[in-house]
Protein backbone atom coordinates (compact mmCIF):
# COMPACT_ATOMS: atom_id res chain seq x y z
CA UNK A 1 0.00 0.00 0.00
CA UNK A 2 1.37 3.80 -1.02
CA UNK A 3 1.72 5.69 2.16
CA UNK A 4 -0.20 8.74 1.53
CA UNK A 5 2.14 12.12 0.33
CA UNK A 6 1.34 15.17 2.51
CA UNK A 7 3.45 18.47 1.35
CA UNK A 8 6.73 19.02 2.22
CA UNK A 9 8.36 20.42 5.17
CA UNK A 10 9.24 23.61 3.85
CA UNK A 11 11.69 23.89 6.44
CA UNK A 12 13.74 21.34 4.80
CA UNK A 13 13.97 23.01 1.78
CA UNK A 14 15.08 26.70 2.72
CA UNK A 15 17.72 24.80 5.12
CA UNK A 16 18.78 23.38 1.58
CA UNK A 17 18.64 26.23 -0.54
CA UNK A 18 20.60 28.85 2.12
CA UNK A 19 23.23 26.35 2.33
CA UNK A 20 24.08 25.68 -1.50
CA UNK A 21 23.86 29.61 -1.49
CA UNK A 22 26.46 29.98 0.99
CA UNK A 23 28.62 26.73 -0.75
CA UNK A 24 28.70 29.20 -3.68
CA UNK A 25 30.16 32.19 -2.41
CA UNK A 26 33.03 29.83 -1.03
CA UNK A 27 33.21 28.72 -4.75
CA UNK A 28 33.56 32.72 -5.88
CA UNK A 29 35.95 33.47 -3.75
CA UNK A 30 38.17 30.08 -4.77
CA UNK A 31 38.16 32.08 -8.10
CA UNK A 32 38.21 35.33 -7.27
CA UNK A 33 39.33 36.55 -3.80
CA UNK A 34 42.97 37.66 -4.55
CA UNK A 35 44.02 36.94 -1.06
CA UNK A 36 42.65 33.00 -1.78
CA UNK A 37 46.05 32.55 -3.00
CA UNK A 38 48.52 33.54 -0.65
CA UNK A 39 46.17 34.15 3.12
CA UNK A 40 44.81 31.38 5.04
CA UNK A 41 41.40 32.35 5.86
CA UNK A 42 40.85 30.37 8.94
CA UNK A 43 44.74 31.11 10.22
CA UNK A 44 44.28 33.52 12.91
CA UNK A 45 47.63 35.50 12.59
CA UNK A 46 46.67 36.01 8.64
CA UNK A 47 43.24 36.48 8.28
CA UNK A 48 41.06 39.54 9.52
CA UNK A 49 36.75 39.12 10.64
CA UNK A 50 34.70 39.17 7.43
CA UNK A 51 37.23 36.60 5.93
CA UNK A 52 37.14 34.78 8.45
CA UNK A 53 33.68 34.28 9.03
CA UNK A 54 32.83 34.44 5.10
CA UNK A 55 34.79 30.99 5.46
CA UNK A 56 33.82 30.18 8.95
CA UNK A 57 29.82 30.24 7.54
CA UNK A 58 30.80 27.70 4.92
CA UNK A 59 31.82 25.23 7.03
CA UNK A 60 28.02 24.64 7.63
CA UNK A 61 27.38 23.59 3.93
CA UNK A 62 29.01 20.29 2.87
CA UNK A 63 27.40 18.46 6.78
CA UNK A 64 23.98 20.04 6.24
CA UNK A 65 23.68 18.29 2.88
CA UNK A 66 24.97 15.24 3.63
CA UNK A 67 22.65 15.29 7.12
CA UNK A 68 19.70 16.19 5.47
CA UNK A 69 20.51 13.73 2.10
CA UNK A 70 20.17 10.94 4.88
CA UNK A 71 16.61 12.75 5.81
CA UNK A 72 15.41 12.73 2.43
CA UNK A 73 16.36 8.82 2.34
CA UNK A 74 13.90 8.23 5.18
CA UNK A 75 11.49 10.28 3.89
CA UNK A 76 11.76 8.43 0.05
CA UNK A 77 11.66 4.88 1.86
CA UNK A 78 8.34 5.57 3.12
CA UNK A 79 6.68 5.04 -0.29
CA UNK A 80 8.99 2.02 -0.84
CA UNK A 81 10.49 -1.09 0.18
CA UNK A 82 13.67 -1.90 1.91
CA UNK A 83 15.17 -3.43 -1.07
CA UNK A 84 14.01 -0.77 -3.43
CA UNK A 85 15.18 1.93 -1.05
CA UNK A 86 18.85 -0.14 -1.54
CA UNK A 87 18.29 -0.48 -4.83
CA UNK A 88 17.70 3.28 -5.42
CA UNK A 89 20.37 4.74 -3.16
CA UNK A 90 23.08 2.46 -4.85
CA UNK A 91 22.55 3.70 -8.73
CA UNK A 92 22.30 7.19 -7.15
CA UNK A 93 25.50 6.75 -5.33
CA UNK A 94 27.16 4.84 -8.21
CA UNK A 95 25.75 8.15 -10.73
CA UNK A 96 27.32 11.04 -7.87
CA UNK A 97 30.86 9.37 -7.68
CA UNK A 98 30.48 9.23 -11.70
CA UNK A 99 28.90 13.05 -11.87
CA UNK A 100 32.00 13.79 -9.31
CA UNK A 101 35.06 12.33 -11.39
CA UNK A 102 33.93 13.56 -15.13
CA UNK A 103 31.55 16.27 -14.75
CA UNK A 104 32.28 18.22 -11.38
CA UNK A 105 36.50 17.92 -12.07
CA UNK A 106 35.65 19.54 -15.34
CA UNK A 107 34.30 22.19 -13.93
CA UNK A 108 36.97 22.90 -11.80
CA UNK A 109 39.67 22.59 -13.94
CA UNK A 110 38.51 23.63 -17.49
CA UNK A 111 41.11 21.04 -18.02
CA UNK A 112 40.44 18.02 -20.94
CA UNK A 113 43.67 16.21 -20.00
CA UNK A 114 42.15 15.69 -16.12
CA UNK A 115 45.79 16.60 -14.94
CA UNK A 116 44.07 16.37 -10.93
CA UNK A 117 41.47 14.35 -10.23
CA UNK A 118 39.86 15.91 -6.69
CA UNK A 119 37.33 13.10 -4.71
CA UNK A 120 35.28 16.18 -2.72
CA UNK A 121 31.88 16.89 -1.72
CA UNK A 122 29.70 14.64 -4.55
CA UNK A 123 31.74 11.74 -4.32
CA UNK A 124 31.09 11.63 -0.60
CA UNK A 125 27.84 12.19 -0.99
CA UNK A 126 27.84 9.41 -3.23
CA UNK A 127 29.86 7.04 -1.55
CA UNK A 128 27.72 7.45 2.10
CA UNK A 129 24.76 6.59 -0.02
CA UNK A 130 25.75 3.06 -1.14
CA UNK A 131 26.73 2.89 2.50
CA UNK A 132 23.92 3.68 3.38
CA UNK A 133 22.01 1.26 0.91
CA UNK A 134 23.52 -1.51 3.47
CA UNK A 135 22.66 0.62 6.83
CA UNK A 136 19.02 0.91 6.34
CA UNK A 137 18.38 -3.14 7.02
CA UNK A 138 19.79 -2.34 10.28
CA UNK A 139 17.63 -1.79 13.30
CA UNK A 140 17.10 2.04 13.97
CA UNK A 141 19.32 2.06 17.10
CA UNK A 142 22.14 0.09 15.64
CA UNK A 143 22.11 3.13 12.91
CA UNK A 144 22.32 5.76 15.61
CA UNK A 145 24.98 3.79 17.20
CA UNK A 146 27.16 3.30 14.00
CA UNK A 147 26.66 6.99 13.26
CA UNK A 148 27.30 8.42 17.03
CA UNK A 149 30.43 5.74 16.87
CA UNK A 150 31.73 7.09 14.17
CA UNK A 151 31.46 10.93 14.63
CA UNK A 152 32.19 10.72 18.37
CA UNK A 153 35.00 8.25 18.22
CA UNK A 154 37.19 8.61 15.01
CA UNK A 155 39.14 11.85 16.40
CA UNK A 156 41.22 9.03 18.07
CA UNK A 157 42.37 7.55 14.31
CA UNK A 158 43.66 11.26 14.15
CA UNK A 159 47.43 10.54 15.20
CA UNK A 160 47.54 7.31 12.74
CA UNK A 161 49.95 6.30 10.52
CA UNK A 162 49.51 3.75 7.75
CA UNK A 163 51.99 2.90 4.88
CA UNK A 164 49.05 2.62 2.16
CA UNK A 165 48.71 6.14 1.66
CA UNK A 166 45.67 4.75 -0.78
CA UNK A 167 43.92 3.36 1.30
CA UNK A 168 44.40 5.53 4.57
CA UNK A 169 43.58 8.74 2.54
CA UNK A 170 39.71 7.25 1.64
CA UNK A 171 39.56 6.25 4.91
CA UNK A 172 40.65 10.02 7.22
CA UNK A 173 43.52 10.82 6.08
CA UNK A 174 42.67 14.13 3.64
CA UNK A 175 45.30 14.48 0.72
CA UNK A 176 47.52 13.39 -2.03
CA UNK A 177 47.19 9.67 -2.22
CA UNK A 178 48.94 9.41 -5.83
CA UNK A 179 50.91 10.84 -8.36
CA UNK A 180 52.66 10.15 -11.38
CA UNK A 181 54.55 12.73 -13.95
CA UNK A 182 50.87 14.27 -15.62
CA UNK A 183 48.58 13.45 -13.10
CA UNK A 184 47.79 13.57 -9.19
CA UNK A 185 44.79 11.78 -7.52
CA UNK A 186 43.75 13.78 -4.45
CA UNK A 187 40.95 13.24 -1.35
CA UNK A 188 39.36 15.96 -0.18
CA UNK A 189 36.90 14.28 1.48
CA UNK A 190 37.63 10.95 3.45
CA UNK A 191 35.18 8.27 4.09
CA UNK A 192 34.93 8.45 7.83
CA UNK A 193 33.11 10.18 9.76
CA UNK A 194 31.15 11.54 6.41
CA UNK A 195 28.95 8.23 5.63
CA UNK A 196 27.85 8.70 9.49
CA UNK A 197 26.54 12.17 8.67
CA UNK A 198 24.38 10.41 6.09
CA UNK A 199 23.06 8.02 8.58
CA UNK A 200 22.63 9.72 11.11
CA UNK A 201 20.36 12.03 8.94
CA UNK A 202 18.71 8.50 8.07
CA UNK A 203 18.02 8.26 11.62
CA UNK A 204 16.41 11.49 12.24
CA UNK A 205 14.12 11.30 9.43
CA UNK A 206 11.83 9.22 11.67
CA UNK A 207 11.02 12.84 13.25
CA UNK A 208 9.74 14.26 9.60
CA UNK A 209 7.02 11.11 9.78
CA UNK A 210 3.48 13.15 8.81
CA UNK A 211 2.55 11.36 11.64
CA UNK A 212 4.81 12.83 14.38
CA UNK A 213 3.74 15.96 15.81
CA UNK A 214 5.18 19.05 15.11
CA UNK A 215 5.72 20.50 18.22
CA UNK A 216 7.16 17.64 19.62
CA UNK A 217 9.93 17.49 16.17
CA UNK A 218 10.81 21.37 17.71
CA UNK A 219 10.93 20.38 21.03
CA UNK A 220 13.28 17.79 20.35
CA UNK A 221 15.86 19.33 17.85
CA UNK A 222 16.03 22.62 20.35
CA UNK A 223 17.19 20.44 22.81
CA UNK A 224 19.62 18.41 20.90
CA UNK A 225 20.94 20.98 18.85
CA UNK A 226 21.62 23.07 21.88
CA UNK A 227 23.27 20.18 23.75
CA UNK A 228 25.24 20.16 20.39
CA UNK A 229 26.80 23.69 20.54
CA UNK A 230 26.96 23.40 24.63
CA UNK A 231 29.02 20.32 24.20
CA UNK A 232 31.14 21.83 21.25
CA UNK A 233 32.03 24.49 24.08
CA UNK A 234 33.09 22.14 27.07
CA UNK A 235 34.77 19.67 24.09
CA UNK A 236 36.27 22.85 22.98
CA UNK A 237 37.23 24.71 26.03
CA UNK A 238 38.92 21.67 27.16
CA UNK A 239 41.40 21.42 24.48
CA UNK A 240 41.76 17.41 25.36
CA UNK A 241 39.75 15.62 22.32
CA UNK A 242 37.51 16.24 19.84
CA UNK A 243 39.76 18.21 17.35
CA UNK A 244 43.58 17.85 16.09
CA UNK A 245 43.98 21.54 16.05
CA UNK A 246 44.08 23.06 19.72
CA UNK A 247 42.72 26.20 19.94
CA UNK A 248 45.45 28.78 21.52
CA UNK A 249 45.75 32.36 23.02
CA UNK A 250 46.37 34.78 20.79
CA UNK A 251 47.92 38.47 20.94
CA UNK A 252 44.29 39.84 20.69
CA UNK A 253 40.75 38.75 21.88
CA UNK A 254 39.28 38.63 18.72
CA UNK A 255 42.39 36.61 17.21
CA UNK A 256 41.44 33.81 20.39
CA UNK A 257 37.72 33.45 19.44
CA UNK A 258 39.61 33.18 15.58
CA UNK A 259 41.69 30.17 16.79
CA UNK A 260 39.03 28.78 19.21
CA UNK A 261 36.43 28.42 15.68
CA UNK A 262 39.12 27.40 13.77
CA UNK A 263 37.97 23.50 13.33
CA UNK A 264 38.85 21.23 11.44
CA UNK A 265 36.73 20.41 8.11
CA UNK A 266 38.89 17.52 6.67
CA UNK A 267 38.12 15.17 7.82
CA UNK A 268 35.32 16.76 9.63
CA UNK A 269 36.20 16.65 13.36
CA UNK A 270 33.93 16.05 16.24
CA UNK A 271 33.97 19.91 17.36
CA UNK A 272 33.01 20.72 13.63
CA UNK A 273 30.20 18.25 13.90
CA UNK A 274 28.62 19.55 16.80
CA UNK A 275 28.34 22.76 15.61
CA UNK A 276 27.35 22.40 12.37
CA UNK A 277 25.00 20.11 13.03
CA UNK A 278 23.83 21.27 16.36
CA UNK A 279 22.84 24.73 14.46
CA UNK A 280 21.09 22.94 11.64
CA UNK A 281 18.41 21.35 14.26
CA UNK A 282 18.22 24.57 15.85
CA UNK A 283 17.16 26.01 12.27
CA UNK A 284 14.87 22.94 11.56
CA UNK A 285 13.23 23.36 15.13
CA UNK A 286 12.59 26.93 14.76
CA UNK A 287 11.93 27.72 10.94
CA UNK A 288 9.28 25.44 10.23
CA UNK A 289 6.40 27.78 9.76
CA UNK A 290 8.46 30.92 8.15
CA UNK A 291 6.98 31.98 4.84
CA UNK A 292 7.47 35.04 2.94
CA UNK A 293 9.13 36.14 -0.18
CA UNK A 294 12.67 35.44 0.86
CA UNK A 295 11.58 32.25 2.12
CA UNK A 296 10.10 31.03 -1.48
CA UNK A 297 13.38 32.71 -2.89
CA UNK A 298 15.68 30.38 -1.15
CA UNK A 299 13.42 27.09 -1.41
CA UNK A 300 13.82 27.49 -5.13
CA UNK A 301 17.29 26.47 -4.71
CA UNK A 302 17.18 24.11 -2.38
CA UNK A 303 14.37 22.00 -4.51
CA UNK A 304 16.82 21.38 -6.84
CA UNK A 305 20.35 21.58 -4.92
CA UNK A 306 21.97 19.21 -7.21
CA UNK A 307 21.05 20.83 -10.51
CA UNK A 308 22.35 24.21 -8.70
CA UNK A 309 25.55 22.68 -7.93
CA UNK A 310 26.61 22.07 -10.94
CA UNK A 311 25.70 24.96 -12.99
CA UNK A 312 27.07 27.32 -10.72
CA UNK A 313 30.37 25.56 -10.77
CA UNK A 314 30.56 25.89 -14.53
CA UNK A 315 28.94 29.97 -14.27
CA UNK A 316 31.84 30.70 -11.76
CA UNK A 317 34.94 29.45 -13.64
CA UNK A 318 33.20 30.29 -17.03
CA UNK A 319 33.16 34.15 -15.42
CA UNK A 320 36.56 33.72 -14.24
CA UNK A 321 37.75 32.77 -17.38
CA UNK A 322 36.18 35.93 -19.10
CA UNK A 323 37.54 38.41 -16.22
CA UNK A 324 40.80 36.97 -16.93
CA UNK A 325 40.44 37.74 -20.43
CA UNK A 326 38.90 41.11 -20.00
CA UNK A 327 41.65 41.98 -17.50
CA UNK A 328 44.21 41.00 -19.63
CA UNK A 329 45.71 38.76 -17.06
CA UNK A 330 44.93 35.95 -20.09
CA UNK A 331 42.25 33.45 -20.01
CA UNK A 332 44.33 30.46 -20.07
CA UNK A 333 45.75 30.70 -16.92
CA UNK A 334 41.58 29.93 -16.11
CA UNK A 335 42.37 26.25 -17.63
CA UNK A 336 43.67 24.53 -14.30
CA UNK A 337 46.24 21.77 -13.56
CA UNK A 338 45.00 21.98 -10.08
CA UNK A 339 42.49 23.74 -7.57
CA UNK A 340 41.93 27.70 -8.42
CA UNK A 341 43.47 28.42 -4.56
CA UNK A 342 46.28 26.21 -5.23
CA UNK A 343 47.54 27.62 -8.41
CA UNK A 344 50.44 30.19 -8.37
CA UNK A 345 49.78 30.94 -11.89
CA UNK A 346 47.03 32.76 -10.27
CA UNK A 347 48.68 34.91 -7.77
CA UNK A 348 47.70 39.02 -8.33
CA UNK A 349 44.11 38.16 -10.24
CA UNK A 350 40.84 38.62 -8.80
CA UNK A 351 39.39 41.23 -6.34
CA UNK A 352 38.82 42.78 -2.91
CA UNK A 353 36.09 41.18 -0.65
CA UNK A 354 33.66 42.99 -1.09
CA UNK A 355 33.93 42.62 -4.82
CA UNK A 356 34.05 38.47 -4.25
CA UNK A 357 30.31 39.30 -2.39
CA UNK A 358 29.05 41.19 -4.98
CA UNK A 359 30.01 38.82 -7.82
CA UNK A 360 28.44 36.42 -5.46
CA UNK A 361 25.18 38.47 -5.64
CA UNK A 362 25.39 38.35 -9.45
CA UNK A 363 25.77 34.32 -9.68
CA UNK A 364 23.15 33.78 -7.74
CA UNK A 365 20.77 36.06 -9.50
CA UNK A 366 21.65 35.10 -12.77
CA UNK A 367 21.21 31.52 -11.77
CA UNK A 368 18.10 31.93 -10.19
CA UNK A 369 15.25 32.00 -12.96
CA UNK A 370 17.16 28.95 -14.72
CA UNK A 371 16.75 26.49 -11.47
CA UNK A 372 13.06 28.26 -10.47
CA UNK A 373 12.07 27.30 -14.07
CA UNK A 374 13.84 23.60 -13.67
CA UNK A 375 12.16 23.74 -10.26
CA UNK A 376 8.63 23.80 -12.18
CA UNK A 377 9.74 21.43 -14.88
CA UNK A 378 10.38 18.38 -12.37
CA UNK A 379 7.20 19.28 -10.56
CA UNK A 380 4.99 19.10 -13.64
CA UNK A 381 6.96 15.93 -14.42
CA UNK A 382 6.86 13.36 -11.80
CA UNK A 383 6.90 10.51 -14.04
CA UNK A 384 9.94 10.97 -15.42
CA UNK A 385 12.23 8.60 -13.64
CA UNK A 386 15.66 10.46 -14.68
CA UNK A 387 14.79 13.83 -13.01
CA UNK A 388 14.86 12.34 -9.22
CA UNK A 389 18.79 12.21 -10.63
CA UNK A 390 19.24 15.92 -10.79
Amino acid sequence: MNTPTKPRIKSLDLLKGLVIVIMALDHVRDYFHYSSHFIDATDPQETNAALFFSRFITHFCAPIFSFLAGVSAWIVGRRLSKSQLSAFLVKRGIWLIFVELVIVNFAWYFNPAFKEIAFVVIWILGFSMITLAALIHLPAGAILAFSCLLIFGHNLLDGIQVDNKVLWGFLHHRGVIMTTEDHVIRVGYPIIPWIAVMSLGYWFGKFFDPAYDPASRKKWFNRIGLASLLLFLVIRGTNIYGDPNPWTVQDTPLQTIFSFLNIQKYPPSLSYLLVTLGGALLFLANFETVKGKMVEFFSVFGRVPFFFYIIHLYFIHLLGLVTAWVTGFGWEKMILDTLPFRDKDLEGFGYDLPMVYLIWFFVIAALYLLCKRFDKYKSAHKEKWWLSYF
